[in-house]
Formats: C-alpha cells, sequence, structure tokens
C-alpha cells in the first residue's frame, strides 16, 4: 500500500500504523441531528394545568364525552396495513362509539388503532379507551400503529403507562415518525417495530414562571426526574433522558436502528421481558421460555433493525421464523410470540 499525500494534521496518523501498513480507524458515527417540525420541544405542563383524571371512569358503560381533536384514529382488525388499509375512522370517544368501532375484532381477536398526530390529552383518552374496550371484549392481541411528531410530556407518560400495563404491540410504519413526547408512548410497549425516523429533543415548560436560567433548570430537574423514573420502570436507559436535554428544543436528535436497540427503545421490552420469563415460567415451562427468548434473538438479527426496512416486512420474516421454533405453540398460542398475525395466517390458510 501506498502512502497518498495527506494534510499535516494526518500525517501523524499514518506514521504511527506503519507507514500506512493498515487503514486508520474509522470515525465513529455522528449524531445526526435535523430541525424540529412540531413547534419545538417536547412540551411539559405544570402540574396545576393537567387535568384530573377520575379514578375507575371507565368501569361502566356512562363515558364522560370525549372526542379526538389532536389528529386522526382508525380502528382495524387486521395487521395486514399493506393489503386491509387502516380501518375505519374513529373520532367520537364515547362508550358506543368504541364498542361499535372494536366489535368487529372479536372474530379476528386483533385490534389495530392507527394513530396520526399530536401527543396530547384527547389521544391519552383514545389509548385508554380502546384499551378498556378491548379488555371488556377479551381481544388480547392489540397494535397501536404510530405516526406522531410529538406533543405533551406528561400526556405520552399517562398513555404510556395504560399501554405497559396492557400488552401493547407498538409500530412507528415506513414513512411515519415517532419524534420527541412519542418516543415515552415508543418506550411503553411490548414489542416495538420500528421502520420510521426516532427522535429526540429537549423539554420546554408551558407558563413557567422563572425568570432566571437557574430557576429554569430547577423547574426542568423536577420534570428531568419524573422521565427518567418513567424510562426506568419500561426498561428504557434513562441516558435517553440526559441525552434529551443536550439537544435545542427547535432540533432532533434521530437515534440510529443500533442507538434504538442498545437503549432498550425497539425490539422486545427488556423490562416486559423479565415479567414475562417469570410468568412464562409458571403458566407455559421453562422450556417454552428458553425457546421464546432463542426465537427473540433470531428474530432481532435476521428480521428487525435495518434501517429503511419496512414493518410489513419485519412480520413476516419473523412469522416465518417463529416454526422453527415450534410456534405458535399448541399449548399456549396466546403467549407464543407475534401471537397477533396468527388470525391473519389462519385466515390465508386453504
Amino acid at each position: 500500500m501506498h502512502c497518498r499525500p495527506f494534510p499535516i494534521l494526518l500525517l501523524g496518523a499514518c506514521l504511527a500504523l506503519a507507514a500506512c501498513g493498515q487503514e486508520p480507524p474509522s470515525a465513529p458515527p455522528q449524531p445526526v441531528l435535523t430541525s424540529a417540525d412540531n413547534g419545538g420541544g417536547a412540551i411539559s405542563t405544570p402540574a396545576s394545568e393537567k387535568r384530573p383524571l377520575a379514578e375507575d371512569v371507565l368501569e361502566g358503560t356512562k363515558w364522560p364525552p370525549a372526542k379526538l381533536s389532536s389528529g386522526n384514529a382508525y380502528v382495524s382488525c387486521s395487521t395486514d396495513y399493506v393489503e386491509d388499509g387502516d380501518g375505519e375512522p374513529l373520532v367520537d370517544l364515547g362508550y358506543l362509539s368504541v364498542l361499535d368501532a372494536l366489535a368487529p375484532c372479536r372474530e379476528t381477536g386483533v385490534v389495530r388503532l392507527r394513530y396520526e398526530g399530536k401527543i396530547t390529552s384527547d389521544f391519552a383518552d383514545l389509548v385508554e379507551r380502546t384499551t378498556a374496550m378491548a379488555e371488556r371484549m377479551e381481544i388480547e392481541r392489540r397494535v397501536l400503529d404510530i405516526d406522531s411528531s410529538g406533543g405533551m410530556v406528561e400526556d405520552g407518560i399517562r398513555a404510556g403507562d395504560v399501554i405497559a400495563e396492557s400488552h401493547w404491540t407498538i409500530w412507528v410504519r415506513e414513512g411515519d415518525m415517532c419524534h420527541s413526547a412519542c418516543v415515552f408512548v415508543l418506550a411503553a410497549g411490548d414489542n416495538r417495530l420500528v421502520a420510521g425516523p426516532v427522535g429526540i429533543h429537549r423539554i420546554i415548560r408551558l407558563q413557567s414562571e422563572a425568570t432566571t436560567r437557574a430557576e429554569l433548570d430547577a423547574e426542568l430537574r423536577g420534570v428531568h426526574d419524573n422521565i427518567k423514573a418513567y424510562l426506568s420502570r419500561n426498561g428504557v436507559d434513562v441516558a435517553v433522558a440526559d441525552m434529551m436535554m443536550t439537544v435545542p428544543s427547535r432540533a432532533l436528535r434521530l437515534l440510529t436502528p443500533e442507538e434504538l436497540r442498545r437503549y432498550g427503545i425497539s425490539g422486545r421490552n427488556p423490562a416486559q421481558e423479565d415479567l414475562e420469563r417469570i410468568q412464562l415460567a409458571r403458566s407455559c415451562g421453562i422450556e417454552f421460555v428458553h425457546r421464546k427468548e432463542a426465537f427473540v434473538r433470531a428474530f432481532e438479527q435476521q428480521c428487525a433493525g435495518d434501517e429503511g426496512g419496512e414493518v410489513d416486512a419485519m412480520a413476516e420474516c419473523g412469522v416465518a421464523l417463529r416454526a422453527r421454533f415450534g410456534f405458535p405453540d399448541p399449548e399456549c398460542p396466546e403467549q407464543s410470540p407475534l401471537s397477533e398475525y396468527d388470525a391473519l395466517t389462519a385466515a390465508r390458510t386453504p
């Protein structure tokens, strides 16, 4: 190998590598920054501004009136968005409207909630009410198919807490995004299939009373601590919260597929995996647990994680891969990986 002329600053590096006997190490990839398109910042609302939520308000059938105004929602009973589209629109979040929207999903055992819009209180209402109705109808397989540029921190966490307790898979499809406060929703899913960009940036405080940077920092520190606690209980590296604070609110730091996996924001939720491992060992046996863990490792290596991939292609790859590991398991079909696709697979089988 011949040394080509180098700028003076790189001359020492060439000499240190045995007169260019080997290639200089490649520089680590730099964070991808882009402009924000959501008005800037993940917005945090003071506690006094947050809408109080009545405890067990959805247990009965007389739900408080609510409508979706911050985005568009659709309900589908199929995971095949390519063939079946996004489903029927859902605007009125009253009991009978949500009942009618989810009723056809009893047969397939799958509900896919498509949402395009901001993370706000009415989005959190949408998640709460769809979950409550799915629980009543015993629709166990639930997919939140989301495209959002972000919004309100506290509403994202409220929706995320519902998702974390009710077994949702989260999709960010090709051509979609999950930025800012949407990341809190993504973090909560049992499983996350991510094909579109995921971005984070600094929190901003609405109606802050701060007059100095020190006062603003004190206000944000409390929000930051709450975010770290939320991420921690959902198995996400709390370093994400620290990273958010370093990105200007007018910009976005796009996370790479490798970062999404490393920080616990894509693929299987590590906190849910730990809980399921205990529960599955009791209900399905330790051999089932080992097979499922082996499948998850193979899925992450062969099906998920490449930038520019498609959620539908990831799912098809995973469904085909399952047979190698004996899934769906005849004794524990509901607990088998990607069980939300079983109804679709059965419908396509002659």
